[in-house]
């Protein structure tokens, strides 16, 4: 089966993150960190929706009752999709202007597991858990830069990467209720060039992983073995979604301007948001939060 590449959408973002599929409503939520934006993509009406942020976003998650949970960079909101109004689930204490929230994914068990990362690379970054009675636990600390968080399709096991260490964590995660415990190095991507950004896995529980700095697409198997390399459509891939009808689609998004100076893209269509078809694989279905702190109005 042949692999191709799709443009989508008429501007690129900044720093594209954190594309959702939404299964049930068939679209894909993204986001544009430094653009402060999250944006929303409907293949079967060609339709783009946008909703701005109070402060740069690191992620977005399915939420309950048409809203999404978002890390924005102080902590943990609920956006009203219809309002376009966001509502504070939880900020840490103290507050620290030294980081800001990043890479966030919903677990199999409806929990929201989200972490931050130092805004000048500190090891200053945590990892919380939101549960579904809207309290936020901490799993652990001293994390420069978020990413790679994913689960495996039995949500037993977690995926994590401080993306600085070119390393990714596997951890026994039990039934979401639990401790993180068993860490073990599940790949090293510094033989591949790159630090490991966003990820996710498909139904053969395989970890995808975009290899930022190398303009690839890595697949591991569940053994941590290298499975596939694929090319990127640009040069600097930031996260991964599955999508479309059958969740046979994977959604790239992809960074123009980080806005930090330090990651900049040469490739004429760096940040734009790509569909990769022809993979042979499936995803799977993303859960919702399980629990609307705020309701919707």
């Amino acid at each position: 089966m042949t692999i191709t590449y799709t443009r989508i959408g008429e501007y690129p973002d900044l720093l594209g993150e954190s594309p959702v599929w939404d299964a049930q409503h068939g679209c894909l939520y993204w986001v544009d960190s430094v653009g402060c934006s999250i944006r929303r993509y409907t293949p079967a009406t060609q339709r783009f929706d946008q909703w701005k942020t109070p402060s740069v976003i690191g992620c977005v998650a399915l939420g309950q009752n048409n809203t999404l949970i978002a890390g924005l960079s102080d902590g943990f909101y609920q956006l009203d999709l219809a309002t376009g109004q966001f509502s504070e689930i939880m900020l840490p204490v103290p507050p620290n202007p030294e980081i800001r929230f990043n890479d966030g994914r919903i677990d199999r068990y409806g929990n929201f597991v989200c972490g931050s990362m130092g805004i000048h690379i500190q090891p200053v970054g945590e990892l919380y858990r939101l549960n579904r009675q809207g309290e936020a636990e901490k799993l652990a600390n001293g994390i420069r830069i978020s990413n790679s968080i994913a689960f495996s399709p039995d949500g037993k096991i977690f995926y994590f990467a401080d993306s600085l260490d070119q390393k990714i964590r596997a951890y026994e995660y039990g039934d979401g209720n639990q401790p993180l415990t068993s860490a073990r190095i599940f790949a090293e991507t510094a033989i591949l060039g790159s630090a490991p950004d966003g990820a996710t896995v498909d139904a053969e529980g395989y970890l995808w992983v975009a290899l930022v700095q190398a303009g690839k697409i890595a697949r591991f198997a569940p053994n941590g073995v290298l499975d596939r390399l694929i090319k990127s459509p640009v040069d600097m891939p930031s996260c991964l979604a599955f999508g479309g009808e059958a969740l046979g689609t994977l959604y790239v998004t992809s960074i123009k301007n980080s806005g930090t100076g330090r990651i900049i893209s040469r490739h004429p269509d760096g940040g734009y948001l790509f569909a990769i078809e022809g993979l042979g694989v499936q995803g799977i279905a993303e859960p919702r939060y399980q629990q609307s702190i705020v309701s919707a109005t």
